[in-house]
């Protein structure tokens, strides 16, 4: 069975080069985006261009903005790498609907990220990507509130399941677990 890996960390801290690297050394490589382009967003959309790029061609990208529990069973039963860059884009298309759906409630987020984080643990090394957004300051707005705590609790649920939690803080790595 393939290695499930939790890797956390804020903005810009090393997160999703790290992953890479760790999918790199277990390939073929198959990454799941979970962002959604939306067309007056410009300064995300050259992120998400940005980190396109980056990946190499011979990887496999999926666009998953919502249905990891569909598409997870169909690439985790192989040899190679996983990686799902990122649980917050995620949790958030799930929070507010986007991506073709309907909003979903906290119970049933949770649910499915428990589900997901299980669908993981099978031939393929699993890497799981996600912000740490507890470290700050308690959020001003309801919204940013409900998130943070969502955010929070996911973490939780993905760190049980997973082998290995990774800690990434200002390009350095911490081991978790």
């Amino acid at each position: 069975m393939g290695e499930t890996i939790l890797i956390l960390g804020g903005a810009r801290s090393g997160k999703s080069r790290l992953a890479e690297s760790l999918a790199k050394e277990h390939p073929p490589v198959t990454f799941i985006a979970t962002a959604v382009v939306f067309p007056n967003d410009a300064e995300m959309t050259r992120r998400i261009e940005r980190h396109r790029t980056d990946r190499p061609q011979h990887w496999t990208t999926l666009e998953v903005p919502r249905d990891l529990e569909t598409e997870l069973p169909k690439v985790v039963g192989r040899e190679g790498s996983v990686v799902i860059d990122c649980v917050t884009l995620w949790l958030t298309n799930l929070m507010l609907g986007i991506g073709d759906g309907s909003p979903l409630e906290d119970d049933a987020i949770l649910a499915t990220v428990e589900r997901a984080a299980h669908l993981g643990k099978n031939q393929a090394q699993t890497i799981w990507v996600s912000n740490e957004v507890g470290s700050g300051i308690v959020p001003e707005s309801a919204i940013s509130r409900r998130f943070s705590d969502l955010q929070g609790l996911a973490n939780q649920r993905l760190a049980t399941a997973a082998d290995r939690v990774l800690l990434c803080v200002a390009g350095l790595t911490i081991r978790l677990k």
